[in-house]
Formats: C-alpha cells, sequence, structure tokens
C-alpha cells in the first residue's frame, strides 16, 4: 500500500491546480492508502479534504508547509494531538507577528513548537533542497535532526528535471552519513496530469503575466500529479524500498481531526453556583420581567416551557454556551446597544427571558425543538443582530476583550472565482485586452454566471467563437476549470468562535484585514461540520435605524419603547401594509412586496412572518408564490396533498414555505430519523451542498416510496428541498425579520418624524434612494427644513415648528464635505461664549467661518455654497454665497486689496430658483426638499397625455398609455427569467413596468444610459404596467441613484 505523503491543494493559493476534496477523490481512484495534504501555512483545506477521504475510504493526514525566513519550505505533519496543537499554534504566531500576508517562521519557532511533528525535507522549494544548492546541506539536516530527532525524514521526488537527480543523491548521501529515513513522494500539486494547464494559470495570475510571457516560470512538464503505487514503483525501481516505507511512516501518524474536542467556555458565576444553576435563576428571574404584562395562558406555560427547555440544555452541556450568549445581550444593554437574536433561537423560551431574542415565542406557537432537542446531535445556532458600525465592532472587541486574542476569532469566508473575476483573471492570462475583457464579463452578472455551452452561445453573440479561435477555446476550458476554486480568505459577516482553552490550539487565527480582529482557517461550513459552535454578530442597518427612532421617540414624543414592548396588532399598521405604502420599511419595500402586499392583505403578525419569508429564491423557484394567494384568497382551495401533513403545513395553507417545514415533511412522510432530519437540515443550509442533497434526496425518495407516497407528491417535495437549498428561510428567520419589519412600520406610522430621522442618519440602507425617501416622506405629510450653517447639526435632527414635528437636513448630506470639518462647524457655532445665556455663537458671513474654521478647504466652502447652507438667515442666497466664498478664498492683499470693494457688489446676480433649485439639491446632497423635478415638465406632459403615477392606478387592464418619471429601480431577479422590471417616480408617487426579454434587449442602450424616461406599455394589472416603447427625457442635469441591477 503506498501513501503520498506530499500533496498541496487550492488552498495554497495560486500554488496547486486542484481542490482538496478532487485529490482526495483521486487517491482512492489510484488505490492509495491515504494522502497527506500539506498547503503553505494554512489548514484552511484541512476539513474538507479530511471528510472526502473518510468517505472515499482512504486515510485523511493533515499538516502544512511552514515559509522559513529564508522563503523556504519546511513540511510537518502531526503524529498526534499535541502536535496538531503545536502546528496550529506555530502557525497562528507567525501569522499574528507580521502583517497580514507577510510571515515567516525563524528557527526558533520551529524549535518551540516541535513537539509531536513530523518533518519531511520537502521538494524542489523546500528548506534543505536549497541548503544543499547552497552547500550547506549538511548544517540543514544536522538542525533538523537535533530538533526532530528519529521524527525527521528525507523526501525523494523525481520529476525528469535537469538537476533533480544530483539533488536527490546528495540527499542520499546525508541519509546515509547520518542515518535518516528516506521516502518517495511525487510532490503532488494537482490530481491528474490534466490539471495541470489550471495550474500555469494560477502561475501567471501570482506572477502578473500572459501565459505567453511566462517562460521558466512555467513547470518544465505535467508529472506533479498523484500517481499509483505501481507508478510509483517504476519511478523508483532503483528504490523501492521508499516507496514501502510510506506505509510505515503514516502508521506512525495517528492524528485525526475528530481528535479535535471543542468547549465551550467556563462562565465565571457567584460561589455556591454552577453554571446550570445560575443560568436557571437568570432565565427565570428574566422571564418575570419579559412576561409581566402577558396574557394568563402565556404565563401559565412559561414555568414548564422553562423547565423542559433547561433540562435539555443542561444535559447537553450548554449551560456555558447560553451564559455567554447572554453575556454578550447584557454588555449591549449595559452600553444602550440596539441587540437582537434569530434564528432558531427565537424558539427559546430561555433566550426570549434571558434577553437574547425580542420574539415571544410561546405566544406565536414556536418549538423549542426545532432550536434544541434530545432526539439528535444538535448544536444551537444563534445570531445576534446590532446596528452596523461603531456599536456592531464595540461588540466584538468586547469579546475579544474577555476571551483573549486567541482564545476568539471571526470565521473565515472562503472568497472564490465566479464569473466576473474568473473571467477577468483567466482573460488576462490570454492576453485579452481591457475591452474584450469588460465585453466578456458583462456577459455575467453578480448572481448569475454561465459556463459550458451557455456561456459558448453567450461568447459566439458577442462575437467570439470558440469553435473559430482556439485561445478561445483554452479560454473557456480553463474558465469553466476555475470556478468555485478558492481566491482568498476573507472575514465571515459576523460569526465568531470562541473556546474554554486557546482556541489557536483547534485551528490557526490569523490577522483580519480589519483592524484588532483576526479570523480563523476555517468557514461556517468547516465549523458546523467538526460541531464547533459559534455565535453571530451581524451588522443590520435597520437596528442603527431603530436604535435612533427609540432614543428620539423618547425625546420629542416622552414614549418609552423597545423591541419587545411595540404592540404588533395595530390596526393603523395592518392598514398601512394592505396599501404597499412601504417606501422605506424593512424587508417589505421591494417591487416584489409592494407588488405582493395588496394581494396578500396582512391582517395579523404571522402574516409578516409569511410575507417577509414568501419573497424568497426558495417559495418563487418552488412555485410556492401563486399557489400560497390563490389559497389565501380562496380557502376552499387549501388541500394538503397528504394528511399526515396537515399540522405541518396548516399555518401556511398547505403549502411548505419554510425550512422547518419541509424538515418535518421528512420525517412524518419519509420516515426519517433524528439524525437523518439533521443532516438534511446541514445540506439544506451548506455552501457546498452538492452530492450530500443528492444522496439525501435519494433517501426521501427511497422513504417516501416505502409509505407508499405518490410519485408526483415525492417529485413536489423533493424539487422543494432542492430549491430551498441555499434559499430556504427558516420560520425562526422570518419571526425575527418580521419583528423588525413591524417595528419599522409601526414607527413610520406613529412617528415618522423619529423614523426618517433615524433612516437618513443611518444613510445608505434599504432599497431606495435619500431623494425618494424624502419624496414619500413628503408625500406623507412630513415636513423638511433646508440646510443652514447656523441651525443644521452635522446628523438630521427633529425641530417642533407651530406644534408640528419637522425634519432639519444635516451638514452630513453635503457632498464633498469631510465628517470631521462638519463636525468642527457644529462645534464652533455651539460652543458657549463668555458672558452670553447659553446662545449658540453664529456665523455672521462665508469671512467668518473661514476665520473660525480655518481647516476648511475652498472645495467645502464652495460646496456649502451651492448647497444652501450659507444663505445665512436668507440674507444670501446660493450665488451670492457661492461669490461671497470666491472672495473669501482669495489670497489677502497685494493685486486683490484695490478690487474687493468693487467685487462685493452682487446685486446683479439671480437667485436659482425652480427646477434649477432642484437640480443643484440633488447634485450637491443627493436630496432635494423642493419640488419634485418631474412637477416642472408636469403641464407639458398634460398636454401629450403621459399620465403621472397617480393617474395609472385607475387604469383598467388592456389600456395603452405612456407614464414619465425619473428611474429608482432597474432590477433583473434572477428567478425572473431575463425580464427586467422598472419604477419610475413623479411628484404623485411610483409606477411599476414589467419588461420583457426582447423589448429589453431592443431599448438596452435608452433604459441602462438615461435617468429620466417615457415609457409607453400596456396595463395588465394593479401596480404592473407592461412596456413596449422607451424614450428618453433630455430636460434634466440632474443624477437619479437608482436601485440598479447593472
Amino acid at each position: 500500500m503506498f501513501y503520498e505523503l506530499h500533496t498541496r491543494s487550492a488552498f495554497s493559493f495560486l500554488s496547486s491546480g486542484s481542490q482538496p476534496q478532487r485529490l482526495a477523490v483521486r487517491a482512492a481512484e489510484l488505490g492509495l492508502g491515504g494522502a497527506a495534504l500539506i498547503d503553505r501555512d494554512t489548514v484552511a483545506g484541512a476539513v474538507r479534504f479530511h471528510f472526502e477521504a473518510k468517505a472515499c475510504g482512504i486515510k485523511p493526514i493533515i499538516g502544512s508547509e511552514i515559509t522559513m525566513d529564508d522563503g523556504n519550505l519546511l513540511p510537518l505533519i502531526p503524529m498526534n494531538l499535541q502536535g496538531y496543537q503545536n502546528l496550529s499554534r506555530l502557525i497562528t504566531t507567525v501569522k499574528l507577528r507580521h502583517k497580514k500576508g507577510e510571515h515567516f517562521s525563524t528557527r526558533e519557532d520551529i524549535e518551540k513548537y516541535s513537539s509531536g511533528l513530523l518533518c519531511f525535507t520537502g521538494g524542489s522549494d523546500g528548506f534543505v533542497h536549497n541548503s544543499i544548492k547552497n552547500s550547506k546541506g549538511q548544517e540543514a539536516i544536522a538542525w533538523l535532526k537535533y530538533v526532530f530527532e528519529d521524527r525527521l525524514y528525507i523526501e525523494l521526488q523525481r520529476h525528469h528535471l535537469r538537476n533533480e537527480e544530483a539533488i536527490n543523491q546528495s540527499l542520499l548521501g546525508l541519509s546515509h552519513k547520518l542515518r535518516i529515513p528516506y521516502f518517495a513522494s511525487n510532490g503532488a500539486y494537482y490530481a491528474d496530469h490534466h490539471d495541470r494547464e489550471l495550474f500555469d494559470v494560477f502561475t501567471c495570475i501570482k506572477n502578473h503575466c500572459t501565459i505567453y510571457e511566462a517562460g521558466k516560470l512555467l513547470s518544465e512538464n505535467s508529472e506533479r500529479y498523484l500517481k499509483s503505487k505501481k507508478q510509483m514503483l517504476k519511478l523508483f525501481e532503483d528504490y523501492p524500498e521508499a516507496v514501502e516505507i510510506t506505509r510505515e511512516i503514516a502508521s506512525q501518524i495517528n492524528f485525526s481531526m475528530d481528535e479535535l474536542s471543542y468547549n465551550f467556555p467556563d462562565y465565571n458565576v457567584p460561589p455556591g453556583e454552577t453554571m446550570h444553576s445560575y443560568l436557571r435563576a437568570k432565565a427565570e428571574k428574566g422571564a418575570i420581567k419579559r412576561y409581566r404584562k402577558s396574557r394568563k395562558n402565556i404565563r401559565f406555560s412559561i414555568q414548564n416551557r422553562l423547565d423542559k427547555e433547561l433540562a435539555v440544555i443542561e444535559k447537553k452541556r450548554l449551560a456555558g454556551y447560553f451564559l455567554m450568549v447572554s453575556d454578550i445581550s447584557d454588555y449591549c444593554e449595559s452600553k444602550q446597544i440596539l441587540s437582537q437574536g434569530r434564528g432558531s433561537a427565537a424558539n427559546s423560551v430561555v433566550c426570549y427571558s434571558l434577553g437574547i431574542t425580542a420574539v415571544e415565542p410561546i405566544g406565536n406557537k414556536l418549538l423549542f425543538e426545532r432550536f434544541l432537542s434530545e432526539e439528535y446531535e444538535q448544536y444551537p445556532d444563534i445570531d445576534i443582530d446590532l446596528p452596523s458600525g461603531e456599536d456592531r465592532e464595540q461588540v466584538i472587541q468586547h469579546v475579544y476583550k474577555k476571551y483573549g486574542e486567541r482564545g476568539a476569532g471571526m470565521t473565515a469566508n472562503v472568497i472564490s472565482y465566479r464569473g466576473k473575476s474568473a473571467v477577468r483573471e483567466v482573460g488576462k492570462t490570454f492576453g485579452f485586452g481591457r475591452d474584450v475583457l469588460d465585453r466578456i464579463s458583462r456577459l455575467n452578472s453578480h448572481y448569475e454566471t454561465f459556463k459550458g455551452e451557455e456561456l459558448d452561445r453567450r461568447l459566439k453573440e458577442e462575437g467570439f467563437d470558440p469553435t473559430e479561435n482556439i485561445r478561445f477555446q483554452h479560454f473557456t476550458k480553463l474558465y469553466n476549470a476555475i470556478l468555485d476554486f478558492p481566491r482568498h480568505l476573507g472575514q465571515h459577516s459576523g460569526g465568531m468562535v470562541v473556546s474554554l482553552n486557546r482556541l489557536d490550539g483547534i485551528v490557526p487565527l490569523e490577522p483580519a484585514s480589519m483592524k484588532n480582529r483576526t479570523i480563523i482557517q476555517w468557514d461556517k461550513d468547516d465549523c458546523e461540520a467538526l460541531k464547533i459552535v459559534k455565535v453571530d454578530l451581524l451588522g443590520l442597518g435597520m437596528m442603527a435605524v431603530l436604535r435612533d427612532s427609540i432614543t428620539l421617540i423618547s425625546q420629542h414624543y416622552g414614549e418609552d419603547l423597545n423591541l419587545y414592548k411595540i404592540p404588533t396588532d395595530d390596526e393603523k399598521v395592518f392598514e398601512t401594509l394592505q396599501k404597499a405604502d412601504t417606501v422605506g420599511m424593512f424587508q417589505v419595500e421591494s417591487r416584489a412586496q409592494i407588488a405582493f402586499l395588496p394581494k396578500s392583505k396582512p391582517q395579523c403578525f404571522y402574516d409578516i412572518v409569511v410575507q417577509v419569508a414568501i419573497i424568497r429564491p426558495g417559495p418563487i423557484v418552488g412555485k410556492m408564490l401563486k399557489l400560497y394567494l390563490r389559497r389565501r384568497q380562496h380557502p376552499e382551495e387549501i388541500d394538503y396533498i397528504d394528511e399526515r401533513l396537515r399540522p405541518t403545513l396548516e399555518r401556511t395553507l398547505g403549502v411548505p414555505l419554510f425550512q422547518e417545514q419541509l424538515l418535518k415533511i421528512a420525517m412524518d412522510i419519509a420516515g426519517f430519523t433524528g439524525m437523518e432530519t439533521e443532516e438534511l437540515r446541514r445540506a439544506m443550509g451548506f455552501k457546498r451542498p452538492g452530492k450530500k442533497l443528492e444522496k439525501i434526496s435519494q433517501n426521501l425518495r427511497e422513504g417516501m416510496e416505502k409509505k407508499g407516497v405518490p410519485r408526483a407528491v415525492q417529485e413536489n417535495i423533493v424539487n422543494c428541498v432542492v430549491a430551498f437549498s441555499n434559499y430556504g428561510f427558516p420560520e425562526s428567520h422570518a419571526f425575527s425579520f418580521a419583528l423588525l419589519a413591524y417595528a419599522s412600520a409601526y414607527f413610520m406610522v406613529h412617528y415618522r418624524a423619529a423614523f426618517m430621522t433615524a433612516m437618513f442618519n443611518n444613510y445608505p440602507l434599504g432599497f431606495y434612494s435619500a431623494a425618494t425617501l424624502v419624496k414619500d416622506a413628503q408625500r406623507h405629510g412630513l415636513h423638511f427644513i433646508a440646510l443652514d450653517i447656523n441651525k443644521s447639526q452635522y446628523l438630521f435632527t427633529i425641530e417642533e415648528v407651530n406644534g408640528k414635528k419637522q425634519v432639519r437636513v444635516g451638514l452630513k448630506y453635503v457632498r464633498g464635505l469631510r465628517k470631521e470639518i462638519g463636525e468642527m462647524i457644529v462645534a464652533e457655532r455651539d460652543r458657549v461664549s463668555t458672558g452670553s445665556d447659553n446662545d449658540w455663537v453664529l456665523y455672521t458671513s462665508v469671512e467668518d467661518l473661514v476665520r473660525r474654521v480655518p481647516e476648511i478647504n475652498k472645495r467645502e466652502i464652495r460646496a456649502l455654497s451651492l448647497a444652501g447652507a450659507l444663505n445665512f438667515d436668507n440674507t444670501v442666497h446660493r450665488r451670492e454665497a457661492l461669490w461671497q466664498s470666491e472672495l473669501a478664498i482669495q489670497p489677502a492683499g497685494g493685486l486683490f486689496r484695490e478690487t474687493s470693494k468693487e467685487t462685493a457688489d452682487t446685486t446683479f446676480l439671480k437667485r436659482m430658483e425652480g427646477l434649477q433649485l432642484v437640480e443643484t439639491d440633488l447634485r450637491k446632497t443627493g436630496i432635494s426638499i423642493g419640488g419634485h423635478p418631474m412637477s416642472f415638465l408636469r403641464e407639458k406632459l398634460n398636454e401629450k397625455g403621459i399620465l403621472s403615477a397617480q393617474q395609472t392606478l385607475k387604469l383598467k387592464k388592456g389600456q395603452v398609455v405612456s407614464v414619465a418619471g425619473a428611474v429608482i429601480i432597474r432590477q433583473r431577479p434572477m428567478t425572473a427569467k431575463k425580464v427586467v422590471f422598472i419604477t419610475l417616480e413623479d411628484e404623485t408617487g411610483h409606477s411599476n413596468f414589467v419588461v420583457m426579454p426582447d423589448t429589453f434587449e431592443k431599448f438596452r442602450a435608452v433604459i441602462n444610459q438615461n435617468d429620466y424616461l417615457v415609457i409607453k406599455g400596456i396595463f395588465e394589472e394593479r401596480g404592473m404596467i407592461k412596456a413596449l416603447y422607451f424614450e428618453p427625457i433630455h430636460s434634466f442635469t440632474a443624477d437619479v441613484v437608482s436601485h440598479n441591477f447593472r
């Protein structure tokens, strides 16, 4: 039996041509006993390789090639758990000591962490090889022998290269002289010799050259692939013992990744308490607070539910984990940081009582078993939504501080080659120019990647026929090959892992691109595979809006609100939702939601839960959207397919919308065990479902067949599972998002000034531009007050005017004004002058501003002038302010002394008015509190019979009409089969258009290149017009910021 003890995967970024899984599969196909994955300074591919090798029936061996301070590599393989921990800590030490991307180990590092590790001399880029070339081979080997003793092996490789045999003879001489055993390896950089081409592409990417310029940088041949024992014996026919000894070496390697024992951190509890007793006391105390005003039937159920949940938590020894997450929530509360747990944690009364979640689970009929169950091995997954920005970073740093630099880390995100990046990198390798790369790259979108025959067809349409050009044939082949290969390790959006002991004993840590953060070398799927539990600290812009709204409501309305204090049965909220009057509201403001809301007519909180979940690719691809709507409108048509599914599907009218429903169906109708159901859940949420999902789908069919389920029903259920893979929305997530959606609607309806102020202060977020948000708010009666350097704060603020709350525009929106200068302007103005009665020291002129804030530059003064901020109590209009600003920034004295009086006269300057004023606002601030641009054309549009958005509400099906407006949405969802959706805005509201693929291709340039359009179309249904013809409006110069698919 031969063991290949030196392979390298794509996680040695740009230094291998094969994925780790492919190496494992190929090793098994060749009949190898096992293979060692030794990537450069990382174990990032180890989990994937480990599980694939086990599935293939071969022994997975994990190691790493360590970069030394001379740039050469030293292969190390752990023999046991201690060796793995030392390898992990060695990589961590080296990575954290240097800047990201710059790292090397010293001899002292190797000596410190050598225990439990095997050491090989490596190949041509190895530490010993290059020492031999420099006539220092014996010295290098002697040092390694001193450090590793009998755990050192000399590695022989043969790739038919010049001088290779001379090095081998030197190695054999040192082996005999120092009595060091030797073995044979092929130093495989790819699984099969055909993969050499992709390896060459990576070499070119790494060296920033084309395949035609690479020359000697490329491999001399294709010999670095996995070989069978027979091939290796032929290659080393003069040293067959070098091949045979690999089995003996592999037998010394007893470490398996299954040994990695992840433990939750111990939580410091008061004397006399255990973690579990303390968790119980804390949960019961929190329940009293949370359920104080609940209905009697809910209060009666609380203690029983708490006892049940706590018993499961104790049995699974998870008290430390819950206390850790509770500590994060407590920290947020102490720092007045709004937080909400979501995910399956919303099903737990313990989480609700601890203040982790805001959704009440008993009244909402959420089952704890979907979060944590005794029936099968399952670990909790708690996501905590936090306000984006400084608040979230503060919480992350609290975790690092509490558990130490090496006790906590963010999970990695494996950034892979996708359509556009693959086109550009492979295309540059083949010497394609920028114009060609741009044209080919545009064939792929951000959400859709073409490959195979579809790519060839599109290339041909674009004028690049692969069948007629050998270079394009090679390009398409390697483009298809590189897709989904890892490009580099990024940072997960918020997943954090903490450990009882040092985390670097489980997985190496390395610096993140962000300051004061570290990441582990595994992604979320790797962590789940190894049962490493994480907590996700996720930044959500709407959380920041709700946080600021709560503060502003307290300040200006005198009401104390929180997420769990908001009544969820407010009639005005549901009336607003039914009218789809939802611009600016979380999760229900998209074009698809606005089209669906008037049809679904939500009447209770659970309807919003469904609303949040149903406009997703999973239900849409699974064709559940229309079915649900039809049954909602016609309850008599509700059908459960099989009566066994009624309890599971009753709340959603017989239509499976949630991931949990599909899991329950698998148990009820296919006889899945708890373990099989857990495998299905993992596969549905797995980033790389692949064969795993195929196998489970087959198990589903077999289970349903045994239970006599008709074939048509089987296919329906399997199709749902496939559609929900990656896109399925768990019910618990939907509840948490629905609460935020409802809260945003509640604040919008009852406290619009506070909510919109918070929205603008946390912009950008959501679906619409700030200009669109302003116009929508104005249509609802909210008044905005203009920018004023003497009255505006840096952020938007609320002012009381004649008993009404109005919103003052903040300096933040002046484009080109640095934040520090804006805050300096406010601080200087607001300082209290000596002897005054707390009066602001107002600015009296542009000269006064320049004198008091000398750091301001001329471009910022001009920006403030054109934005209307320098009107000084309406004594100066914009053109005068701009004129004065130019005078204020002229050099003093000299030639300008005599002309200053002459140029001070501004009476000849005309005020900006009407459309020009609106256009200037839009250019300089991105918003306008004046009229809508379309209002200035309304008279002419009326003469031509062109309708306003409001007039389209009264149309009848089949009417042919023309509508004009500013383009605020261009959208091409991946589920829409190339159909494009466009939304126009005017002074009366929004009008929606559906553009069929042939029409879009005909008018592509007009649609993409113009911000204002006249669209002619046929009215089809409420809120939707089928577009037929497009014509640009050239009357405007102001840019429109649209939610754009480009």
